[in-house]
């Protein structure tokens, strides 16, 4: 598949969203495309909902869209809600670093939290070219979790 979206495809997916943001009883909204060309920006103004139930509001919408892509032989687009998605992966990217700075003090693994596969791999990204350490994923399913460790 193409890894750049034409017009025509950028359109049609941006329309998907806006049927299925709109029959999730949605009104106020805005849908932009992110210049990187694969991230579509959704701003939903109703606050008091988003703030209760943002995070799993972001996976249901991610996954009724990857279907839908999928069956029109679509690639994945990334979509982010309200700025959700760039604030966890900000703070990802600080929770890396931090770690990477305790394990090359101490010189003791670190074990991060579990999380999921795209979670991981921001993580393993973010450190990947730190010469001090390096990164592996532990553990199955659920409680998949990233493991720091020096390099000795």
């Amino acid at each position: 598949m193409d890894t750049q979206l034409n017009n025509n495809t950028i359109h049609e997916i941006k329309g998907i969203l806006e049927n299925l943001v709109h029959s999730m009883g949605f009104s106020d909204f805005s849908i932009s495309l992110h210049e990187e060309g694969r991230r579509f920006l959704i701003f939903i103004n109703d606050a008091p909902f988003l703030q209760r139930h943002l995070p799993s509001f972001v996976t249901d919408l991610d996954f009724v869209l990857k279907l839908i892509l999928k069956k029109k032989g679509y690639e994945f687009v990334f979509i982010d809600i309200n700025n959700h998605r760039k604030e966890r992966e900000d703070l990802l990217i600080q929770l890396a670093r931090a770690a990477a700075k305790k394990v090359i003090v101490t010189k003791k693994e670190i074990t991060l939290p579990a999380m999921n596969a795209f979670e991981r791999r921001i993580i393993h990204a973010e450190l990947a070219t730190n010469p001090d350490i390096k990164t592996e994923s532990m553990g199955e399913g659920k409680s998949r979790r990233v493991v720091v460790k020096p390099i000795e």
